[in-house]
């Protein structure tokens, strides 16, 4: 294998398991999406320009989903990643500051500064929101990001302390973008669903259905003002999301509870045996509450010279702890099977008794 230097995610995105890979990387579920989206297939036959704030039975279907919500207040978008563009851009004004967690997912600094925005930035604390630190911090912004379940931390915020940000902000008038992609991925409670005329719901049907490829996401919001800025710039950028894509998931929101309860137990089992087989070879980690990433120091190694070491030397893709503004951890998702993950940990204890 050629060694060529590690420094951006766009190394490994969309590089499989194949040629003795484990894959570690990418946040992106191997589980298959529910069977049920396929079966539109033989008899879809649309395939002209939709509406761009999105198709009508698909954002009846998510309203249903949340308390009081009316399907005009969601905009169907390109999976969450353009959720979180058109969200930030809409909210722009000249000299506004967005509150970002860190560590951070690698996109968030950069879609700032897409905006035209300055980053600030609330350092958690093994995973966890400070809420002096917080509160300091956002009181200077326009629009904080609160990401729960977490990329890359998988930690998910406690109750009380969600509840705490969402009555601070609402007290400052300060927006409030929080990313739910991971909401049905949390392994120790309910999700709970930060509220308010400030408030911007995103989320995907990528995790929760592994439907990434996809592209179909979406944002809710109660600011009609707000709404009304998204559809228009979408108007003139990526007009309507895929069609296709949104029958599909349109689909997909008709899957059973018990479907998705089966998955999560995959989940926890695979989060169970990689946590405890990075315990067992020493690696400062803490157990994530939710999605499906792990965050481990490796003492006296630098984090970079771990990802190029496990990916040349070994054939394990993991991610820098530098792209998720953490210099000192490795980030690794558990979305592969639990023999990849007992055939990665061997390949990981052989790189630490090296």
């Amino acid at each position: 294998m050629e060694r060529k230097n590690i420094s951006s995610p766009s190394f490994f995105i969309g590089k499989g398991q194949g040629d003795d890979l484990i894959s570690f990387g990418s946040g992106q579920p191997d589980l298959p999406p529910p069977p049920q989206v396929y079966d539109i297939l033989p008899t879809y036959r649309s395939f002209k320009y939709g509406l761009i704030q999105g198709q009508e039975n698909l954002r009846d279907a998510l309203a249903k989903q949340y308390k009081d919500a009316h399907m005009d207040q969601f905009v169907v978008t390109n999976g969450a990643s353009e959720a979180l563009d058109l969200s930030l851009r809409a909210l722009y004004e000249p000299g506004a500051k967005v509150c970002l967690p860190r560590p951070y997912y690698y996109s968030y600094p950069h879609n700032v500064a897409l905006a035209s925005m300055e980053v600030r930035y609330y350092d958690l604390e093994r995973g966890k929101i400070n809420l002096e630190n917080f509160k300091e911090q956002a009181k200077h912004c326009k629009i904080v990001v609160i990401n729960s379940p977490a990329n890359p931390t998988g930690s998910a915020q406690d109750i009380e302390t969600l509840k705490e940000i969402e009555k601070f902000c609402e007290d400052k008038h300060i927006w409030i973008l929080s990313d739910e992609v991971y909401k049905d991925l949390i392994y120790e409670r309910e999700n709970y669903l930060i509220e308010g005329q400030r408030v911007i719901t995103i989320n995907s049907f990528s995790k929760t259905y592994s439907m990434c490829g996809f592209r179909t996401g979406y944002l809710y919001a109660r600011d009609p003002e707000f709404l009304q800025k998204v559809i228009e710039m979408k108007t003139h950028t990526s007009m309507n999301t895929n069609i296709l894509g949104q029958e599909m998931a349109f689909e997909a929101t008709k899957v059973s509870q018990e479907f998705l309860d089966e998955q999560l137990k995959i989940w926890k089992e695979r989060r169970d045996l990689f946590y405890e087989g990075l315990t067992g070879l020493g690696l400062d980690v803490w157990k994530p509450e939710g999605a499906f990433y792990l965050f481990p120091k490796f003492p006296g190694k630098n984090p970079t010279d771990v990802v190029n070491d496990l990916y040349h030397d070994h054939k394990v893709i993991t991610y820098d702890g530098h792209w998720f503004g953490s210099p000192t951890r490795v980030r690794f998702s558990y979305a592969l099977d639990k023999e990849k993950i007992e055939e990665g940990l061997e390949r990981i204890k052989h790189y630490l008794d090296q």
